[in-house]
């Protein structure tokens, strides 16, 4: 039997990304949880973000942002950028982690990061604690290492992690591909 509860913001787990913006001189990086992938053509995500944090005011402004997945290895990073504001502190700095110039946007991306989507915002909607950025990701910038001798990137290798209600948890163990459930089998 399940238990009733109020309405809440129990969807899990999430992703745990690293959202930059500014400029490769002046920029930031904060942790995002509440975002996803809403269209396929174009493709296009959003972010949820409260108006006072730092980060806010500069998406808005420029109306560009890179999303950076974050792995076990970004861990900390992850976390201190979700506590810490870029108005005390230069994250990069702090934390030791490489602007690499994107290809499309202004903001730069971690070159920690296996994986970063530049993306141009097309709308902001007022949510009421949050306000969320839909975006048209104009590039996806890959590290190399990780795609296989046919071109597919392997997630598996990355080690990414995910944001499940406090805690940032490692992906698990592939259980399964798009479509095996109905797929014929091999004779």
């Amino acid at each position: 039997m399940k238990k009733k509860l109020n309405p809440g913001t129990l969807l899990t787990p999430l992703p745990a990304v690293l959202v930059t913006c500014g400029n490769m001189e002046e920029s930031n990086a904060v942790t995002v949880a509440w975002t996803g992938i809403i269209n396929s053509v174009p493709p296009m995500l959003y972010i949820s973000l409260r108006p006072e944090r730092y980060s806010f005011d500069i998406i808005k402004k420029t109306g560009e942002f890179a999303v950076n997945l974050t792995t076990s290895a970004l861990t900390y990073a992850t976390d201190f950028c979700g506590v810490r504001s870029g108005r005390d502190v230069d994250k990069f700095q702090v934390l030791g982690l490489t602007k690499q110039k994107a290809n499309f946007i202004e903001a730069p991306l971690i070159g920690e990061s296996p994986v970063a989507l530049e993306c141009k915002v097309t709308e902001i909607k007022e949510l009421g604690s949050h306000h969320m950025f839909i975006a048209k990701i104009l590039c996806v910038d890959a590290e190399e290492k990780y795609f296989d001798s046919k071109g597919k990137l392997n997630f598996e290798q990355m080690g990414l992690i995910s944001y499940s209600h406090g805690t940032y948890n490692a992906t698990g163990a592939k259980r399964g591909s798009f479509g095996f459930s109905v797929a014929k089998k091999k004779k």
